[in-house]
């Protein structure tokens, strides 16, 4: 299916495209944007994480970090490789971003550091310690898996059965991060995790951005978006509300 002028037609009818010959330019740009803002996100999200992996209090804290990074670059893995079959040089890509690179701490929420890293711009932010580092996880955690159920949706079919399989190891993530916050909790830190909640939150909303509506409309009659940026971050702060009542936690505690 090719013709530009016929696909929103093809694809509202179920139809999916499954390999790279089959699909028209616009819709090729827009999905490669789609796939590199992922592939971004997971690399720098992994390596921001590994710099605090020896701040984390025991053993069981340090390997659940560990994990995270290994799983966030698997993760970006899965879907570079399908950059791959579009003619992305893959090994250049891994190795032209300096994934590490952050933005000062005080930067006002929602700015970004390079027009050539496309990662969501939570992760131009430096994470401050351990207890930061959790907080940010789960208020980005439940941002991930709302993001990605509307991802995994998308009309080119290889890439919504990677994300069907990121998906449920993602939401394992935003679980640990809640085990973590819940353990510092006992421990006495509610101010801590308070003043990072209050650090995180808005530069967390900041990354549910709407596009143009015109744009936007597009991307939806090509199935490459499904809710609204409103709608999604309605959702995350109903889930991320929930998980600090059931922690027992508020960002003025």
């Amino acid at each position: 299916m090719t013709d530009e002028m016929n696909i929103a037609d093809y694809l509202a009818q179920g139809g999916r495209l499954t390999n790279p010959a089959n699909v028209p330019p616009r819709y090729r740009a827009e999905l490669m944007k789609l796939m590199s803002i992922f592939v971004d996100s997971e690399l720098a999200g992994a390596a921001g994480f590994a710099d605090v992996i020896n701040d984390g209090p025991g053993i069981k804290e340090r390997i659940a970090a560990a994990r995270i990074v290994l799983e966030k670059t698997d993760h970006a893995d899965k879907v570079l490789r399908l950059m791959g079959e579009f003619g992305a040089n893959t090994d250049r890509y891994v190795g032209h971003h300096p994934w590490t690179d952050r933005l000062p701490r005080d930067t006002a929420p929602g700015s970004t550091r390079s027009t050539h890293d496309m990662r969501l711009s939570v992760f131009n932010y430096p994470l401050d310690g351990w207890a930061d580092a959790v907080v940010m996880n789960l208020c980005m955690g439940h941002a991930v898996s709302v993001q990605l159920e509307d991802m995994a949706r998308v009309t080119y079919q290889p890439l919504a059965e990677a994300l069907r399989e990121v998906l449920p190891v993602e939401r394992r993530h935003t679980e640990l991060a809640e085990e973590g916050l819940e353990r510092l909790g006992a421990e006495g830190q509610g101010a801590a995790i308070a003043k990072s909640l209050a650090y995180w939150r808005p530069r967390v909303a900041a990354v549910f951005g709407d596009p143009s509506d015109d744009r936007m409309a597009q991307l939806q009659a090509w199935g490459l978006r499904h809710a609204s940026a409103p709608e999604m971050r309605a959702e995350w702060e109903k889930r991320l509300d929930a998980a600090l009542a059931r922690l027992g936690l508020t960002e003025t505690a």
